[in-house]
């Protein structure tokens, strides 16, 4: 017989799920400093109104933003707003509002900057670190993406893929690691993704045709210099195509 929970027990479960929106609306609203540096949030109480969740929920939140480096409880001042260098800025719920910011084209930029330079030492790496098996995968790939040519929403997926590919090849788990989580919440955000059309994927075919080959024939420099020019080349197409904010 399955025993049936009280009802209590039920709405502890359920106060982590309530907790996480919590959480996810603060840090927006922290990030893109509806709540300033230097500024208390609002009380438990009144927050626990303005969402309508209990205190312990209220405080269950807290408690996660101040593990993620936005708030400081101060004796007799509350729960205050830290400055930005204190923040934990790869936390994914951080750099999704970095990125919703009315200077998140900024972030933007440096995230271009950071995939340039990581996975254009990454792809070095593969070209020296090649196998048989290594290339034999990358070649698949570049016939997958080949294919699709045609179908640009679906030439976007295989086309992280390939990038996937050449950073594992690479061996250098660390950076992709700092690639793969800065990157997934960038392309959440149109204005990173942007919109690609047959055209557009034709040129990324050329870069990632122009990468593959380096790899494959054993040359760092070259894989690292065509990776760059792809990275930076594709990002300042989707920039300049982006709407400017009203």
């Amino acid at each position: 017989m399955t025993d049936i929970l009280p009802a209590e027990s039920l709405r502890i479960r359920r106060r982590p799920r309530l907790a996480e929106a919590v959480v996810e609306d603060l840090v927006k609203a922290i990030v893109t400093e509806t709540y300033p540096a230097g500024t208390a949030l609002p009380p438990e109480g009144m927050l626990g109104e303005m969402y309508g969740v209990s205190r312990t929920v209220i405080r269950e939140a807290t408690m996660a933003l101040t593990e993620k480096g936005l708030v400081v409880s101060q004796q007799g001042r509350g729960t205050i707003v830290r400055d930005s260098g204190a923040w934990g800025m790869l936390d994914p719920m951080i750099l999704g509002a970095l990125f919703q910011r009315e200077d998140g084209l900024a972030y933007l930029d440096n995230l271009s900057e950071i995939r340039s330079l990581l996975e254009g030492a990454m792809a070095a790496k593969a070209a020296a670190r090649r196998t048989p098996e290594a290339v034999e995968e990358l070649t698949g790939q570049m016939a997958k993406l080949e294919r699709l040519i045609p179908h640009p929403a679906a030439y976007v997926h295989e086309d992280v893929a390939f990038h996937d590919i050449v950073m594992r090849i690479s061996g250098d788990k660390l950076s992709k690691a700092v690639i793969d989580g800065v990157q997934a919440e960038a392309l959440r955000n149109h204005g990173y993704s942007g919109k690609l059309n047959v055209e557009h994927v034709r040129e990324t075919h050329a870069a990632h045709e122009a990468i593959y080959e380096a790899i494959v024939r054993g040359d760092p420099e070259g894989a690292s210099r065509a990776m760059r020019d792809h990275i930076e080349t594709s990002w300042a197409r989707r920039r300049a195509a982006r709407k400017p904010r009203r």
